[in-house]
This record gives structure tokens, sequence and C-alpha cells, in this order.
């Protein structure tokens, strides 16, 4: 490792500057389907890192960083539950017979997600503001909690409607009042 060091760094260099190809890369670390001096470097490079990644979660004295994980792959899976919830047709899978037909379905599912996302952050802000603005208290650390992957409020079946429904001053929609019959209930409760 210490022979290709300077190796190593020349190529992170030329990543983070976009300056060399990932195909250029690739043959840069094997040849042959054997690992180049380079390639062995890298490699034992990743396995520091996953060596420590398993220190951490094998240490019975700190579990901040198992639970700071359990965290991360919770956000993953409410993630990956949006995608399915938004991706209902034909079940969720990909049917595209060609790469680029799977990548169209793909980056316009991503696009939608982002857009769901952004939208649900939106207004959680304007709830939150709003909420301070009457007179609650509202506490950072619940805010923290808060998700935009949260998606029980959307209409993933039915109809849409794409018209305009931004007021022209850019302000978001008005928020709904918690206290009246709406989306959430059931008319039939008695």
């Amino acid at each position: 490792m210490t022979t290709q060091w300077e190796d190593v760094l020349k190529v992170a260099g030329s990543l983070v500057t976009n300056q060399v190809r990932a195909y250029d890369l690739l043959r840069m670390f094997g040849n042959h389907g054997r690992p180049t001096p380079l390639g062995q470097a890298f490699a034992e490079y990743g396995r520091i890192a996953k060596t420590l990644h398993l220190l951490q979660v094998v240490d019975p004295v700190d579990d901040t960083y198992r639970r700071q994980m359990g965290k991360q792959l919770s956000v993953q899976e409410f993630r990956h539950t949006l995608a399915r919830d938004i991706c209902h047709g034909k079940r969720g899978t990909i049917h595209q017979a060609y790469r680029d037909g799977m990548e169209d379905q793909l980056g316009s599912l991503g696009l939608v997600l982002n857009a769901v996302v952004l939208w649900t952050t939106k207004y959680i802000g304007a709830a939150v503001a709003q909420l301070r603005a009457e007179g609650h208290e509202i506490r950072d650390e619940d805010i923290a909690r808060l998700s935009p992957l949260k998606h029980k409020n959307l209409n993933v079946l039915g109809r849409y409607s794409f018209t305009a429904s931004v007021p022209d001053d850019g302000s978001l929609r008005p928020l709904r009042d918690p206290d009246a019959l709406g989306l959430d209930d059931d008319e039939d409760e008695g």
C-alpha cells in the first residue's frame, strides 16, 4: 500500500476533478481478471474502512454508531416504501427490455420521488411555522424527527390533476385545518 500511495492520491485527484473515465479506471485496477498493484492497493485501503466499520458495529461500549446506522436504514426503507407506492404500476417492477428504457423509467421515478420530498418538506416547514406563530411550542429535537418520506397524505392511486394550483404570488396553498373533516377522516363515523 505504501509503495502505491502516490498513485492512489493521483487517482483520487483525477476522480475529484473528473479527469479519468470509469473505463480507464477499471483498466488501471485490473488486467485480465487479476488486480494490478494499484488495484490491490485500493482493495487494501477499502479493507481498512470495512474493518473500522465492523469494529464500530460490534463495539459494546458505545452504540451511537449502531443507532445512527439503524436510523439511516430506516430512512432508506421509508424511501423504498415511497418509491414502491409511487411506482405501483406492474407492481413496482421495471419491465423495459433495454437498458436505456430502464434508465428512463428509474430516472422518472427518481424525479417524482424528489418532487414529492420537496413538496412535503415545504409544507412541513409551513406547518411548523404556522404552529409556532400560533404560540405552540415546537422543539428542535421534535422537528429533527419529521420526515418528508411519510406519504399517507398522497393519492398514489386514482386521478391526478396537473392544473396550476400555486397562487400567483408564489406562496404555498393554505394548510388544511386539522379539525375539519378531510381526507383522513371517514365521513360515516358518528
